[in-house]
């Protein structure tokens, strides 16, 4: 069989970013200019780039080197082939808003010879490096290359070598990765970077980061930081927002997005506001549901200006402003929540949760949340199997494993991943499932792999696992 022909880049986003046209025709570019002179310097770029097709009506050489200039200092810094592509994918942003292209959140990279337009939502990108800014600042190895201009590609740059996303995921959840294990040579080899980016996607997707179609642009959320509070342990207190053990189990079993919703939506129903908020998106973007939430949580910071005012972007400017009293980081603009971005709005919202959930220490309510949590052993183990779950990359992500199991779906899922076609799925039942007895089918299929696969399950039903014993459920793992 004969091998791939083409050219390979390192970065699998950078490499989605172009065709393999694109990529051999500026691969050849580059190589002819290291060919002349031994090595390919930043100040040799401005020359090559107004030859191109792509760039020839739109820029002088002068106008190539000012935008240059902007990331690199010494134009005669020498430079790789995948700088080389950041630097043609910078100056094509710019010759799409000079052309009159999309200048919202959106802007377009678009190639004469690209048939697919990649979009980087600008908006999202700013927040991320304010992100990163304030919280890798000391960093002993990140320090030198901070604070990050969000207005330049430097953060993808920054993050080609795989050692920011390792960073970002320690400041997430401490621990996750020995950073022993990251090579953090000043200059790294293709293979040094896979290993730092394979050591960074592995850890992402076991903290519960979405790693599907990943590209360096994704690397950057880290939202769980902000979402690691919205749990009964950490916050006993969100035993409030349920009445009774039955919808404990249920808010057991809600992920920290949902349980934000339902938390925002009982502050917003005691206020007296009538609408429900059901996404970050298009229920939040005019605001009046940020500035009812405030003036209830902080009424000594809010007033009713925000809600009395008719335009939106200024309402959007209030909520932010009185945010900021509490602490929250301005991470987002007024534009952002006007426009519903839904990750910013989402990290906007956890953050208010974190400086002020206004839920109060019912001693009575507290005492049954306390009852509900595990015993440490208990915890120790449902994190470890949590955590190895999540690394497996099925479909689901569990928050829980005592809840999320119960239906026997997961289970299904982890099966298929460790014996391949061992699964009958036309005999499971997928989620939402409302009849028990489904649930209980599910349940009794794992057990029987189970007993295939020779685990000891001497006395275990599938209603054990839908009934949530824990001491079961933890020995099957």
């Amino acid at each position: 069989m004969s091998g791939f022909v083409g050219v390979l880049v390192s970065d699998s986003w950078l490499q989605s970013q172009f065709t393999q046209v694109e990529l051999r025709t500026l691969k050849s570019k580059y190589v002819s200019v290291r060919t002349q002179s031994g090595r390919v310097t930043v100040g040799d770029l401005p020359g090559l780039f107004v030859k191109l097709k792509a760039f020839t009506e739109m820029f002088t050489e002068d106008e190539v080197k000012a935008v240059l200039e902007e990331s690199y200092k010494d134009m005669d810094e020498e430079i790789d082939f995948e700088s080389f592509l950041r630097a043609y994918l910078n100056l094509q942003s710019r010759a799409t808003a000079k052309s009159g292209g999309s200048k919202n959140s959106s802007s377009f990279l678009k190639a004469t010879t690209t048939t697919v337009h990649h979009s980087i939502n600008e908006s999202e990108k700013a927040s991320y490096v304010a992100h990163i800014n304030s919280y890798l600042v000391e960093d002993p190895f990140l320090k030198k290359y901070l604070p990050i201009d969000p207005f330049t590609n430097a953060l993808f740059d920054l993050a080609k070598d795989g050692v920011l996303l390792c960073k970002l995921i320690n400041v997430a959840v401490p621990g996750t990765i020995d950073e022993r294990a990251i090579n953090t040579k000043k200059v790294l080899n293709p293979w040094e970077r896979n290993e730092n980016h394979t050591l960074g996607l592995n850890s992402a997707k076991a903290i519960g980061c979405t790693v599907v179609n990943i590209g360096t642009q994704d690397l950057v959320e880290a939202r769980i930081q902000l979402l690691a509070d919205l749990n009964l342990k950490k916050t006993p207190q969100l035993v409030e927002l349920v009445d009774d053990s039955k919808d404990v189990e249920e808010l057991l079993g809600l992920p920290p997005e949902k349980v934000l919703l339902k938390w925002m939506n009982f502050h917003l129903k005691k206020a007296g506001y009538e609408k429900q908020v059901t996404n970050f998106s298009s229920d939040v973007k005019d605001g009046q549901a940020y500035a009812c939430l405030l003036n209830t949580l902080a009424p000594e910071h809010s007033g009713p200006a925000a809600l009395d005012t008719k335009d939106p972007t200024e309402r959007a400017n209030m909520v932010l402003a009185h945010a900021e009293k509490l602490d929250c980081k301005r991470y987002l603009t007024p534009k952002d929540i006007v426009e519903g971005s839904p990750n910013l709005n989402l990290a906007f919202v956890a953050q208010i949760f974190q400086h002020r959930n206004g839920l109060t220490v019912d001693t009575k309510k507290m005492s049954f949340a306390e009852m509900m949590t595990d015993d440490a052993q208990t915890s120790r183990e449902e994190r470890c199997f949590r955590l190895w779950i999540n690394s497996l990359g099925i479909a689901t992500y569990v928050n829980n494993v005592f809840e999320d199991v119960r239906n026997g779906w997961v289970l299904l899922e982890i099966l298929d991943k460790v014996s391949p076609e061992s699964v009958n799925w036309k005999q499971a039942s997928k989620p939402p499932i409302k009849m028990p007895f489904r649930k209980v089918e599910n349940c009794n299929q794992v057990v029987k792999i189970g007993k295939q696969l020779k685990f000891s399950l001497v006395n275990v039903a599938g209603n054990d696992i839908v009934q949530g014993n824990k001491k079961l459920i933890l020995g099957k793992f």
